[in-house]
């Protein structure tokens, strides 16, 4: 049976429409993005609240913080926005943005809001469980975990986090934890290298006046 070009591109058509919109599904979510981002370093957290609901608009979000000796939010028009801390260890625990009366990320929309903070815990990865709040009351938790390649419902935003690169035993003398070598021996190395060259250089000229003083001779 053949199959008609109009046919085939409209079937493709039709499988690029759903894939477009369950990705667009997926991204739906309160999403922490901070590129760069190292264990137990400073970064910019940046926390995307998109509103999923087609009637109410966000009015609040709140999202848990693992115990961080810095936290300070960006100046966002119509917001405000509250750091909570440990009493005792005075680590913040978690942030909080507002919405003043009459503003709200409405319907089809999304609002980014932003962090400084650190240092980052020494993990491969950490999460920041978030609440979302609607101006109709509804109240939404982001804060289950992923596990497998099966992503929950309502997924916890999740930052994986780079090496420190602090690196044992990289010191300044080390070149090869192998062989041994050092950057003194490889300095050395180098020196009688550049003495052997210049050796040869001299040798080389001596003989050629050499030649050119047994040529000159016999002419004579």
């Amino acid at each position: 049976m053949k199959t008609s070009p109009t046919r085939a591109l409209v079937g493709a058509g039709a499988t690029a429409v759903l894939m477009l919109a369950g990705s667009g599904l997926a991204s739906a979510h309160v999403t922490v993005v901070a590129p760069g981002a190292e264990q137990g370093g400073y970064t910019v957290l940046t926390f995307r609240v998109p509103t999923e609901s087609d009637t109410a608009g966000t009015t609040a979000v709140s999202v848990g913080l693992p115990g961080l000796k810095s936290a300070r939010t960006e100046p966002l028009p119509g917001w405000s926005a509250t750091i909570e801390k440990d009493p005792e260890t005075q680590l913040a625990t978690g942030v909080t943005w507002t919405a003043d009366p009459g503003v709200a990320v409405g319907p089809g929309e999304f609002q980014q809001f932003v962090l400084s903070a650190g240092p980052l815990p020494d993990e491969a990865e950490v999460s920041f469980p978030a609440v979302q709040t609607y101006s109709d009351g509804e109240v939404v938790a982001w804060d289950q975990v992923t596990t497998g390649d099966t992503e929950p419902e309502r997924p916890a935003p999740s930052l994986t986090l780079a090496g420190n690169g602090d690196g044992h035993g990289g010191g300044a003398h080390t070149t090869g934890t192998d062989s041994g070598t050092t950057s003194e021996d490889s300095g050395t190395d180098v020196t009688a290298r550049w003495l052997g060259g210049i050796g040869l250089v001299l040798g080389a000229l001596g003989v050629a006046l050499g030649l050119g003083a047994v040529i000159r001779g016999r002419r004579s």
